[in-house]
């Protein structure tokens, strides 16, 4: 039976063509993106209470929130934030939690969410309940004005036309628009003329009410028809507006609206978000992709789409792509390719010398056959390529090797010791298949930890572990059948064969090993104390290392965040921004910046914290610069630079990180009945963090 697959060279032929083709196929169709997809534990219910202050929105709006959903058992934790006219409720999840009850979850979050808007007092506007969760958009495309004559109004009629078409692309999962206005009709009513004609604000805005007739007027009902009667003349259009009759005379002669009233249309005042591309006002179009798609393809059809509408775009106004997603994952799988030719160029050269050419051949077919056999694997089980899987496929190339040089170098031994070929593979198989089924459970169990760890942690971690389980086993498999037949039949018998087929041999070297090891075995302790010398050095570095659990982004991105003093309008913070932005633009090293005023801004990045709305004090900029290295060395220069610059802001210059997201490296919470309390005590907390050398900014 271990020779099985030796004696019928058809049957090792049809495993590495069901192999080759199942990898092939795979690779072609796998999904590739470039970061993993975080399991949806996060959302956030926005509620906007027009003139309230952020006590009355604490005690009416907030609160209540908070007690329905404290009564669903799956949620975790649940913090607010209170500010004048609008209340922020973020819930998190047990980490525990499976897709399916998280979708369970939502519902129930959203059930009770409505249960606390029964209660809420009159003016208080529908909740905004956002589970999207946590994703990059997969592109940012900005509508410009050219020039300062064209209205955002424009800019928004042509970026929601885009976004329709972005739709119509196949595989795309959604598209939101950032600093969209909302568009108003606005009457100005000269005060003067209408108290001379006895008129209030109050009759004019009844007699326009009442003049546009949307409402069913009557209905006609006989033996053969059944008609509904609708009254004409609704408002369409300003001139219609114009003709609005507010008072009319005996003699026929009418007061109209335009007579004592300016109507315009356009951009509501204030806006509630604002969004800036290089400088420029702007509508934000983020694209975000479904999960498991293949990024460049789809990145292809929207480059086409955009190639396609550009006859269309009016003048004065322009589309730029600000970010592509495809170009950083292509980056990533080409990283990959040339670590993995550099790996199999090491070990096919390094088998070359000690093995000869056959065996390193051999090796080096093994290793292009598994990798396939674990794309297919993973296509099987729905895991994309993307950093994490990557890695972990990178991760295990040096460990799947290891069977196939033991195997190649166990039946070479046997047929240098003259053994015949069938017996020299069967007595190498029964030899190795405990050792190397033990080594392999062995090494899969010590990344289990990895794969069973949960919540977005566990998402983002486990496909190193999963790639490498997949990778172990199939390596496992290929050794204990591909291996020992192709060598037991390519590998010389004997002493036959020259140096290319044979690899080198140095007596002297062989011969000092073999007494390093007699050593060894004669001295068992004083070896083991040897040995034991390097890890004991690097266990006694180890307080000296940096502690760092996810590792920085070597990539030529970067964002910063704007908080204005609570009570900023809009307009104040867009004129910090648009100072900010000047200082950004002058610099040599940065390619590109967007913002989104009042709201968060479509990220770039998988973990880039986000779910702010209808703040004004709050803006988000995301950076693209010329090099990884320059976006380095910008993080802590700008952050100094504008600590002093704007000392009525404050500015968080963050650099790119691995992980899961976080509002911030550490977090102390306070718990207590007393409001004025905790902010007595948060405020006190900031001020002795704020001392700290190494922070950068404290918040309460």
């Amino acid at each position: 039976m271990e020779t099985l697959t030796f004696r019928q060279p058809r049957l090792v032929a049809l495993i590495l063509l069901v192999l080759v083709s199942a990898g092939m196929s795979s690779f072609l169709s796998l999904g590739r993106q470039e970061d993993p997809t975080i399991t949806n534990l996060f959302a956030t219910i926005t509620t906007s209470f027009p003139g309230a202050d952020p006590a009355r929105v604490e005690a009416l709006v907030t609160a209540e929130i908070e007690d329905e959903l404290r009564e669903i058992a799956e949620v975790d934790v649940i913090t607010s934030v209170s500010r004048s006219g609008v209340s922020v409720v973020s819930v998190e999840l047990l980490e525990t939690l499976d897709e399916t009850t998280i979708e369970q979850v939502w519902s129930e979050a959203r059930d009770a969410v409505e249960d606390a808007r029964a209660t809420f007092p009159a003016g208080v506007q529908p909740p905004e309940f956002d589970a999207e969760g946590i994703s990059a958009y997969s592109a940012v495309i900005a509508v410009t004005a050219d020039h300062d004559g064209v209205p955002l109004t424009l800019l928004s009629r042509h970026a929601e036309a885009l976004s329709d078409r972005m739709r119509s692309i196949p595989a795309t999962r959604a598209v939101d628009l950032f600093g969209t206005p909302e568009e108003e009709v606005l009457v100005t009513v000269d005060p003067a003329e209408a108290a001379a004609l006895g008129l209030t604000a109050a009759e004019v805005a009844a007699r326009i009410q009442a003049a546009d007739g949307k409402v069913q007027a009557g209905r006609l009902q006989g033996q053969d028809n059944d008609l509904t009667i609708n009254i004409s003349g609704e408002i369409e259009a300003l001139d219609r507006l114009q003709q609005v009759v507010l008072r009319e005379t005996d003699q026929g002669a009418s007061l109209r609206l335009s007579d004592i009233a300016t109507i315009t249309r356009g951009a509501r005042q204030p806006a509630e978000e604002l969004a800036l591309a290089n400088g420029k006002p702007a509508i934000l179009v983020g694209v975000l992709a479904q999960e498991g798609v293949q990024i460049d393809r789809w990145m292809g059809f929207v480059r086409e789409e955009l190639a396609d509408g550009a006859n269309e775009i009016p003048f004065g106004v322009s589309e730029v792509l600000m970010f592509d997603q495809s170009t950083y994952t292509a980056d990533r799988l080409a990283e990959v390719g040339t670590n993995m030719a550099i790996g199999v160029s090491l070990v096919v050269a390094v088998l070359f010398l000690t093995l000869g050419v056959r065996a390193a051949a051999i090796v080096a077919l093994v290793l292009p056959v598994v990798s396939l056999a674990t794309l297919a694997t993973m296509n099987f089980i729905g895991l994309p390529i993307h950093q994490m899987s990557v890695t972990g496929l990178i991760v295990a190339l040096g460990l799947l090797v290891d069977a196939a040089i033991v195997m190649s170098d166990e039946v070479r031994q046997r047929l240098v010791r003259g053994m015949d070929r069938v017996h020299a593979v069967g007595d190498a198989i029964k030899r190795l298949a405990a050792p190397l089924l033990a080594s392999t459970v062995t090494t899969a169990l010590s990344f289990t930890p990895m794969i069973l760890l949960p919540g977005p942690a566990g998402d983002f971690v486990g496909s190193i572990a999963i790639a490498v389980v997949l990778m172990l086993f199939w390596s496992l498999f290929v050794a204990l059948t591909v291996t020992p037949a192709l060598a037991g039949r390519f590998l010389p018998v004997g002493d036959s064969g020259t140096f290319l087929s044979r690899g080198i041999n140095i007596p002297w070297l062989g011969r000092l090993f073999e007494r390093s090891v007699r050593l060894a075995v004669d001295n068992p302790l004083r070896a083991m104390a040897l040995a034991l010398v390097l890890p004991v050095l690097g266990f006694a570095a180890f307080p000296t290392l940096t502690a760092q659990f996810f590792p920085g982004v070597e990539r030529d991105q970067f964002y910063l965040e704007v908080e204005m003093a609570p009570g900023t309008s809009i307009l104040e913070t867009q004129s910090v921004v648009t100072q900010i932005d000047a200082v950004l633009s002058d610099n040599a090293d940065v390619n590109s910046v967007y913002w989104s005023i009042g709201k968060s801004g479509p990220a770039f990045y998988y973990n880039i914290t986000g779910g702010r709305s209808r703040e004004p004090g709050y803006a988000q900029a995301m950076i693209t610069t010329v090099s990884a290295d320059a976006s380095a060395q910008l993080v802590p220069a700008l952050q100094n630079e504008f600590d002093l610059a704007f000392p009525e802001a404050r500015i968080i210059v963050r650099g790119l990180v691995q992980g899961p997201p976080v509002a911030a490296p550490v977090e102390l919470r306070i718990v207590g009945p007393d409001l004025a309390e905790l902010r007595r005590l948060g405020d006190e907390a900031r001020a002795i963090m704020a001392d700290l050398d190494l922070v950068t900014q404290a918040r309460a």
